[in-house]
């Protein structure tokens, strides 16, 4: 069931034309506005320091007004400014990836950029015919049913080989939940699972759909510590031939197969779905969650693990296309909590006892870039994956750690309930 070796990751970084300006003249007509940007740059930074060590030579301090994330960056070239000025973090990935800005940090710049959302404003978003189009090619990716297959396929389909380098045993792809120091991630991956099934008072002969099943390492625990009938859906072919192995010893209690949530009929007493409703996209958390209320049973629970963006960033985000959704998740969306739960309580669900733990996920983040790392020091990566998708992969797992680090987006458990 790997995909095949060559090419595996040309879908991910054969984009094309950049977001960004070219040079020659267009740069030189932009170059009294360089300065300018950066003095925008510096106003809304209310919190932390940026000291930028620009082409000229020049050396300038952004920021140091109040206690926060401090960071240098090395400007090697203004187009790498401007390409964040018009593209926002698409711009931002791919002025690094082309050598046009560095930092010894890259984790506490987008740190940084998080924690001053509010203050940045709109700063480095893009506005006007870019966010149009990427607008456009949300829409394109949006997640109907045939649409989700292809996304599902385009992240979790470059093979269970890949994600066996830099996953631990568990091969959980969410984030942990750490009691202390001396946890390691498998630990935390357990304690996030018992977490959640502790949130569905599963029975004896209780049946348990799992909604987005992964490799099944929930499943696994589930059904090692409960009487439990399983039946877990994927839309990856990939994650559906490793999970039927693993869950083989459990013989008829367990069956995954390749479905689409729509498209479930039966009823269950419990459902858990890890991380899995940042693929539905906002325009169809209404049917999601009334699917989750007609097949839950009456007095059965679902307990989501789930990953929100603030509140207050949410329409901007929304609006157009960020890094993450043009280059590793097509048809992604970050839930807004409130839009989520108001649209859960209209479709008859009781929202019960979230509990956060963002600055876990940022934990879990960087014990796996750590493990990523030492797979491509090791030579361990399968065929297949070139220098440009490490340093894609290098970018995202820091990009989203100083996106938890920055408070901007965070991620939880939560209980629904059927009455």
């Amino acid at each position: 069931m790997n995909a095949p070796d060559i090419n595996r990751s040309r879908h991910l970084t054969g984009k094309g034309k950049a977001s960004g300006p070219g040079g020659g003249f267009f740069m030189r007509l932009l170059a009294p506005f360089r300065y300018r940007i950066l003095k925008r740059m510096d106003a809304g930074l209310a919190a932390g320091s940026l000291e930028g060590h620009l082409p000229d030579g020049d050396i300038v301090l952004l920021g140091g007004r109040a206690d926060g994330p401090s960071v240098t960056v090395y400007l090697n070239d203004w187009n790498g400014l401007l390409r964040v000025v018009r593209g926002g973090s698409i711009g931002l990935y791919e002025g690094w990836a082309a050598g046009e800005w560095s930092s010894p940090d890259p984790v506490a710049l987008f740190n940084l950029f998080m924690a001053n959302r509010r203050t940045l404003g709109q700063f480095a978003r893009p506005g006007g015919m870019l966010r149009r189009a990427g607008r456009i090619l949300q829409w394109a990716r949006r997640n109907s049913r045939s649409g989700s297959r292809k996304n599902i396929a385009y992240h979790y389909d470059l093979g269970n080989d890949f994600y066996s380098c830099w996953l631990d045993d568990t091969m959980s792809y969410s984030s942990a939940i750490f009691a202390g120091d001396d946890d390691t991630l498998e630990q935390a991956q357990h304690r996030k699972n018992s977490r959640l099934l502790t949130r569905l008072d599963l029975e004896k002969g209780a049946s348990l759909l799992e909604i987005g099943c992964g490799w099944g390492g929930l499943a696994q625990q589930a059904l090692s510590a409960h009487d439990v009938e399983y039946h877990g859906i994927t839309l990856s072919g990939e994650q559906k031939a490793y999970a039927d192995t693993r869950l083989a010893p459990f013989g008829n209690q367990a069956r995954v197969t390749i479905t689409d949530y729509r498209e479930i009929s039966a009823q269950y007493d419990a459902i858990a779905s890890v991380e899995m409703v940042e693929a539905v996209g906002h325009q169809y958390w209404p049917a999601y969650l009334e699917k989750l209320a007609s097949t839950l049973k009456p007095g059965g629970k679902a307990a989501l693990q789930y990953i929100a963006i603030a509140d207050d960033i949410f329409d901007q985000y929304a609006s157009g296309q960020d890094f993450i959704q043009r280059y590793i998740f097509p048809g992604g969306m970050l839930l807004s909590e409130s839009r989520f739960r108001a649209a859960a309580q209209q479709a008859g669900l009781t929202w019960e006892d979230p509990e956060y733990f963002g600055m876990d996920y940022a934990r879990t983040l960087h014990q796996w870039r750590q493990n990523f790392e030492a797979a491509v020091d090791a030579g361990k990566l399968p065929s297949g994956f070139d220098e440009k998708f490490v340093k894609l992969w290098r970018f995202y797992l820091m990009y989203v750690e100083g996106g938890f680090r920055g408070g901007g987006i965070d991620v939880a458990q939560v209980t629904l309930t059927k009455p």
